[in-house]
């Protein structure tokens, strides 16, 4: 049985397809399915966003294929962890919990490596710059998920 793992932002069009994007890259996808929602549904059936495509392209990645789509509570039966990108995010992840299991999938994406900084910032508003400095964020991240789920 495939271990899955949700990537959660606000669009789900900047940070999560990132996120999605790289730990796909980093796993072997016949244990671990990767996939990317948003709390909102603002842009659901689109491409992500063009700088997050170009960002994740530099870097040898294909996420243009990928669609946006909403969080639903179905979700916390389809996925063993999510991963939310900013604390709000995580407030309206665990504001649709409907138990303490649902609760303890949720985490903060930068809360699995030690640094300061617990939120990956929305790059949305931000100059081409941000979305790289996203990305380096969420990579570090996902080397340290990738590295759970390979010891798991």
């Amino acid at each position: 049985m495939k271990t899955k793992v949700l990537m959660v932002c606000l669009g789900n069009i900047c940070r999560s397809p990132l996120a999605e994007g790289i730990l796909k890259s980093k796993v072997d996808q016949n244990e671990v399915e990767v996939e990317s929602a948003g709390t909102a549904g603002f842009h659901i059936g689109k491409k992500p966003d063009s700088r997050s495509i170009a960002v994740a392209h530099k870097h040898g990645l294909a996420i243009d294929s990928q669609r946006c789509r909403k969080f639903s509570r179905q979700d916390f039966s389809d996925f063993n962890y999510i991963y939310a990108m900013d604390r709000s995010n995580y407030r309206n992840i665990i504001s649709l919990a409907k138990n303490e299991n649902d609760i303890k999938k949720v985490k903060l994406l930068l809360d699995e490596i030690n640094i300061d900084i617990k939120e990956v910032p929305d790059p949305y508003y931000d100059s081409e710059d941000g979305f790289e400095k996203v990305y380096t964020l969420i990579d570090k991240a996902c080397d340290a998920i990738a590295s759970q789920l390979q010891h798991n």
